[in-house]
């Protein structure tokens, strides 16, 4: 099927890892034109860039390092975009915070990290692609922010700093969609359950095998399977769902 995506222009927050990484191969892979964004890492997003111009091209990607928890590098962030490309018509937020702690043990600094990446950069993100679009009369952007089954569940392995953040993303998803519904702009969130490539970064096979006795399917999910249904969520394909958080974690949250 072909989603539409040629030649559309997409900032992938969070862009240099994991799912954030295969998403911005696979809308490559689509032919759109991709900014990467991404706080730290420089080896990652430099070689998830070389990755997405091996698939696309010279000009079809570039990467961007900014804090989104930040107004002002939000800012710079997008004028990037802009500069390069002309317009922006795709914001997918998929930067995370995962700390571990139990409740009673978790440091205010630490809390209000992990709520300024996973729901201050979406709000940040969020506010800034909408004000340009409704300025400018542009119809049919889509943006896609990621939250969590956690989200619903709540954890279960002392995370829940990010767990209530996702639950942030949960509503505020809903309340802007609703807000720029008649302006033409797209707004949905996605639910991963446990999702990586096992035995690379953070998931090592003690842990995956942990993770999976909670996933009804038996498997942890690749970043490959979630970037093939949010290149749909973000492409003029989806046509008529707005505020929608989709389900996808193997069984792990089933609504």
């Amino acid at each position: 099927m072909d989603l539409g995506l040629k030649d559309k222009v997409a900032v992938v927050v969070g862009g240099s890892s994991n799912i954030g990484r295969a998403c911005s191969l696979r809308l490559v892979e689509e032919g759109a034109k991709v900014v990467i964004a991404y706080s730290s890492n420089d080896q990652k997003a430099d070689e998830s860039l070389a990755d997405m111009i091996a698939a696309g091209g010279e000009g079809c990607a570039y990467k961007f390092k900014a804090d989104t928890s930040q107004e002002d590098q939000v800012d710079k962030l997008f004028n990037f975009v802009l500069e390069k490309f002309g317009g922006i018509d795709i914001l997918i937020y998929s930067a995370m915070s995962w700390p571990t702690n139990k409740v009673v043990d978790i440091p205010l600094a630490e809390w209000q990290r992990c709520i300024a990446v996973n729901l201050d950069g979406v709000f940040l993100t969020n506010r800034w692609l909408g004000n340009y679009w409704i300025k400018k009369g542009q119809k049919g952007g889509h943006i896609l922010n990621f939250a969590s089954q956690a989200a619903f569940k709540g954890s279960t392995t002392f995370h829940a700093h990010y767990a209530a953040s996702k639950a942030g993303v949960v509503a505020f998803t809903v309340s802007f969609a609703k807000e720029v519904a008649k302006e033409g702009i797209y707004v949905n969130s996605i639910a991963p359950g446990m999702t990586a490539t096992v035995g690379k970064g953070w998931l090592t096979e003690e842990k995956a095998e942990y993770y999976k006795t909670r996933i009804p399917m038996g498997r942890i999910g690749t970043p490959e399977e979630m970037a093939d249904i949010v290149a749909f969520l973000v492409s003029p394909k989806n046509s008529y769902m707005i505020g929608a958080t989709v389900d996808v974690s193997g069984g792990m949250l089933c609504r």
